[in-house]
């Protein structure tokens, strides 16, 4: 029981050390908003200069839930320009984006900026996108190590996909589609633990 919480003080005392007056170098984040919808996300971002960082975001959905299919991967690199300090108050950046999805029984009427997604209802669509985009966002200190951050991007995103019958079958219905997309590539609220 005393090296348990030897080792609990001791984690804690580095967790807690550090020197406040130096800036912060880095941070490791997930954004809430995907999280929610259950495609995790992981974000580790970087000091470059003193007013630049370099972000890299992963997120994955890998599972079927009710259903419903909506496996996709993606990774997000992100270059910043912040107005005041580093990991703190507003900021600028240009991303770019691509991945992997494999989407389909997601029953909706939705039509969007020249987007159908109701197609998503009776079809299956699986293959990789590429994108890039800008993006605007605030970043709130809450205390020494921890932040809240949000972010919105718009951009353009180039999809290559094959199209299937339905959700659970294989028959292909349509090979080497294509599709380009502008509006939102980028919506997060990001809880940040800077180091």
């Amino acid at each position: 029981m005393k090296l348990k919480l030897f080792i609990v003080a001791i984690l804690i005392s580095l967790l807690g050390t550090g020197n406040d007056a130096k800036a912060q170098e880095a941070a490791v984040k997930t954004n809430i908003l995907s999280d929610v919808i259950l495609s995790p996300s992981i974000g580790v971002e970087v000091a470059l200069a003193d007013k630049w960082t370099a972000e890299l975001t992963g997120q994955i959905n890998a599972w079927t839930i009710n259903e419903h299919n909506w496996k996709h991967w993606l990774l997000q690199p992100e270059a910043r320009y912040w107005f005041c300090q580093r990991f703190s108050g507003h900021f600028v950046g240009a991303h770019i984006l691509g991945g992997q999805y494999n989407f389909g029984n997601l029953h909706n009427n939705i039509k969007f900026l020249g987007t159908d997604f109701s197609k998503l209802t009776d079809e299956r669509h699986q293959g990789w996108y590429g994108g890039a985009g800008i993006a605007y966002g605030y970043s709130w200190i809450l205390d020494r190590r921890w932040n809240v951050e949000a972010e919105i991007g718009i951009g353009w995103v180039y999809t290559h996909y094959d199209v299937y019958r339905c959700a659970n079958c294989g028959k292909k219905i349509r090979s080497n589609q294509h599709h380009n997309y502008f509006g939102p590539t980028k919506a997060a609220i990001n809880l940040i633990y800077t180091f």
